[in-house]
């Protein structure tokens, strides 16, 4: 749209938010017209002595034009609240941005999403637990939708990278620094196979106080928030909270009652947060559930009585080594590594460390056992 240019400059304002957003679209006829109003059309707008100050050194510093050939070097576009591509799911939010900046792609099929978050410091079971979660629910067609974090984000948006889904990142900061500094090549993968998203525009640094708020787009923008390992600090609580104040689907996996990083979670499901055992769970919350046989249908189960089904019968969500496994399977050595590859390619299995499995699939998943 044509004055596209003066939102983004006026979200460049940092006293123009939400609010004051909705006063300058009340007031003029667009925001094009706003951008060249007098201090006492602001006024009459609404806008209080200190807002109007930061508008008008805004205005001496702030080019429009020059705003828009900064995105476009960066590749980043933007997306105010009226234009068709905006969220439909994020205006329903109290205070949605007016501003979106995207880089990648969101599709209508995102609008098929769900968050998953979590501690930063995951236990190897919430690590799993994450990357079963969302490889499930990629490959029923929900895009995962994170926050680049290190942890359970990081894990969450690879996942469903390599079970060749769509992802979302929503970032604290400005689309043309990434954080963590590590997780830059992911976030190119993100770009090619979905987005990075932004409320703020360009040069903004990573904030202590922009996380919690940059966690309600992750709420706001999905069916529901999967929260898979946190303590009773971790900043996913925070997405909880919106979820809840969004009136969205909130679900936990739950974890010992002696780990410090699941006592978030096992709390929140004390409150009434729908446990989770596997991605069925979330599918059938969300009404989804029509979709939940894909994966099925895609990685058939070993035939019954078969070399992979006795080996399976061996191998749970905890790590076992291939020795345990073949004292228990009663098969030779030679048959048992050849077959656990095969298992691997389709799947079924997958080696952790030190030639330990776990089961990647099973007829009833329990993260939990």
């Amino acid at each position: 749209m044509s004055d596209l240019k003066y939102w983004v400059a006026f979200s460049r304002i940092r006293l123009i938010g939400t609010a004051r957003f909705r006063l300058l679209e009340r007031h003029f006829s667009s925001l094009e017209e706003a951008w060249a109003a007098s201090q006492s059309e602001f006024k009459a707008a609404g806008l209080d002595s200190k807002t109007l100050t930061a508008v008008q050194t805004g205005r001496n510093n702030i080019s429009p034009d020059e705003e828009m050939d900064r995105l476009e070097r960066a590749g980043v576009s933007a997306l105010h609240w009226r234009h068709p591509a905006y969220p439909a799911r994020l205006k329903e939010i109290p205070d949605p941005p007016p501003v979106l900046y995207v880089k990648g792609s969101i599709k209508p099929t995102d609008e098929r999403s769900i968050a998953i978050v979590g501690t930063r410091k995951a236990t190897a079971y919430g690590r799993e637990a994450a990357l079963a979660l969302a490889s499930d629910l990629a490959r029923s067609g929900i895009t995962v939708v994170s926050g680049l974090a290190r942890g359970i984000d990081t894990v969450a948006h690879r996942a469903t990278l390599e079970s060749k889904g769509r992802t979302l990142a929503v970032l604290a900061n400005g689309l043309d620094r990434i954080y963590p500094a590590e997780n830059a090549s992911l976030a190119q993968e993100i770009i090619e196979n979905g987005a990075l998203i932004s409320e703020h525009p360009l040069g903004v640094r990573p904030d202590a106080h922009h996380f919690p708020r940059r966690n309600r787009l992750m709420s706001g923008i999905t069916l529901g928030t999967l929260v898979v390992e946190a303590g009773p600090g971790s900043g996913a609580l925070w997405t909880v909270r919106h979820a809840l104040e969004q009136n969205r689907e909130v679900f936990c996996v739950p974890g010992s009652v002696f780990s410090p990083a699941s006592r978030g979670t096992n709390l929140l499901i004390q409150q009434g947060a729908k446990l989770v055992l596997d991605y069925k769970d979330v599918l059938e919350e969300v009404n989804l559930s029509t979709i939940s046989h894909q994966i099925e249908m895609t990685i058939p189960m070993p035939e019954s009585g078969s070399d992979e089904s006795v080996l399976l019968q061996q191998i749970s969500r905890e790590p076992s080594h291939i020795d345990e496994i073949c004292r228990g399977s009663d098969l030779p050595m030679s048959v048992v590594s050849s077959t656990l590859t095969l298992m691997e390619l389709k799947g079924l299995v997958k080696q952790v460390a030190g030639m330990q499995y776990i089961r990647t699939r099973e007829a009833a998943a329990t993260y939990g056992a």
